[in-house]
């Protein structure tokens, strides 16, 4: 191995301790705790080492973000069977939704701590507008199946991720209900009015 690629090698090694500490210490402390002081003090190298990697704590923050999006996608996919009835389907990724969001709280929390992504977000980072090109395939779909020509994708899109959102936020986040990873009689409920809003007359 030549020098270069040792070089290379080292310093994605110390990118991948910089990244492991940081999810160490938010796992132990929340995402408030975490700092480039504390990362470089974990990892035993100095602050600018951690600044060689990522430029501020924003920006180990935005690689966490990026990642659990990436993570939800694959998690929802897992479920679905693509065989079955499309309004099946869409229950499949809200139980894929609902298994991340309990596996995974912190990363959760911060992904959507400022509500749904913006269609800035959308722009800016590329594993966010992967899984909601997935959600509007699914979206496209069922109002497809109903056959209503008046009924704005968007809308229901948007409405659908604030169905999935707003009952992981209410009855995971603030009561801690992590031991539990069957989604609730509530989600099914929702997701259920939901299709049929659309695919009822």
């Amino acid at each position: 191995m030549g020098l270069s690629e040792r070089k290379l090698r080292q310093q994605q090694e110390v990118k991948n301790q910089i990244i492991a500490s940081s999810r160490e210490i938010v796992n132990m402390e929340g995402w408030a705790a975490l700092s480039i002081r504390k990362i470089a003090d974990a990892i035993e190298y100095s602050v600018p080492v951690v600044y060689k990697h990522f430029e501020s704590k924003e920006a180990i923050t935005a690689f966490f973000v990026a990642e659990g999006f990436a993570a939800l996608k694959k998690e929802m996919e897992a479920c679905v069977v693509p065989t079955d009835p499309i309004e099946k389907r869409v229950q499949q990724l809200a139980e894929g939704y609902w298994l991340f969001a309990s596996k995974n709280p912190k990363d959760y929390e911060l992904m959507f701590g400022v509500g749904l992504p913006t269609c800035e977000m959308h722009q800016q980072v590329p594993a966010i507008a992967e899984l909601a090109n997935y959600l509007r395939q699914f979206i496209d779909e069922l109002i497809e199946s109903s056959g209503k020509k008046d009924l704005n994708t968007c809308v229901k899109y948007r409405s659908f991720w604030s169905i999935l959102h707003g009952v992981v936020a209410i009855e995971l986040l603030t009561i801690n209900r992590w031991d539990s990873v069957c989604p609730s009689e509530v989600l099914a409920d929702s997701i259920q009015a939901f299709t049929q809003s659309i695919q009822k007359n």
